[in-house]
């Protein structure tokens, strides 16, 4: 325990000058900002449950204490549990074998153990490193809960991925700035991602393919209506002039005759 403890004040005292830096070359006690970090060790929450915890213990504190995502909330701004974790296994440091236990089992169990690794991972490895572990969690579809300065609200696990992957401030932390996947695919680092939806460019093709059919089925049709149209308006022989063909006549006269006899059997 009194090791633990003399660990915990050179971490923070030492601002992690004597320890090893992270995988990406960032120093894990700056990580985060000093306003930051100095909420996150006044709070109850670090002092209660952040105490002698190691990587097993994270997990349990996930899943007891997690139920939202988020930096600071409040008037008061006190950091959430989420970002105290955060901030335990910046100073824990834990190899890739157990993150990937995060993400993959206990992640499929517990969101918010996997979206916990998934924040810290951005933080600390590298940029092939962070689009190779982190893109394929695109796909899970699971709902959030975001809480900050103005209220609760709903995301979802692919939305708070793209935010880590294209957004600079995340969580009350700002990132570092990560380059672009066109870059690092461009050096070869990178191979080209391949959508869930197929080809993009097979897709536009596609689309426009389906437009251009509309429009000539639309077009074909207002044709067929427009003749249909002129048709109907000619009409017989005459009727633009108001005149009246015999065989009208004859229906006209053939009906009076029918009349007439009508009445004169009454």
């Amino acid at each position: 325990m009194a090791n633990h403890r003399a660990d915990e004040k050179r971490f923070l005292d030492e601002r992690g000058s004597s320890g090893p830096l992270a995988p990406n070359g960032l120093n894990p006690a700056t990580i985060m900002e000093k306003p930051v970090r100095e909420r996150i060790i006044d709070c109850y929450f670090w002092k209660d449950q952040c105490f002698a915890v190691n990587e097993a213990d994270i997990v349990t504190r996930v899943v007891d204490h997690v139920n939202f995502i988020g930096g600071t909330y409040g008037d008061a701004q006190r950091p959430s549990p989420f970002l105290c974790l955060a901030f335990k296994l910046l100073q824990l440091g834990p190899s890739d074998d157990i993150l990937k236990e995060y993400l993959e089992y206990g992640g499929e169990k517990f969101k918010y153990l996997r979206a916990l690794a998934l924040f810290y991972i951005r933080m600390t490895r590298q940029a092939k490193d962070v689009y190779a572990l982190l893109e394929p969690h695109l796909s899970d579809f699971r709902k959030l809960r975001r809480k900050g300065r103005t209220g609760t609200s709903l995301t979802f696990m692919d939305v708070f991925v793209d935010d880590l992957l294209v957004k600079d401030r995340v969580c009350g932390t700002t990132l570092w700035k990560m380059p672009k996947r066109e870059i690092l695919e461009d050096l070869d680092v990178l191979d080209p991602r391949v959508s869930a939806l197929g080809d993009i460019e097979d897709l536009l093709e596609s689309d426009v393919e389906e437009v251009d059919g509309e429009d000539r089925r639309r077009s074909d049709s207002e044709r067929s209506r427009s003749r249909s149209r002129s048709r109907s308006r000619r009409g017989s022989p005459g009727s633009e002039f108001g005149e009246v063909t015999p065989d009208a006549m004859d229906v006209d006269g053939s009906e009076k005759g029918a009349a007439n006899g009508d009445r004169e059997s009454w």
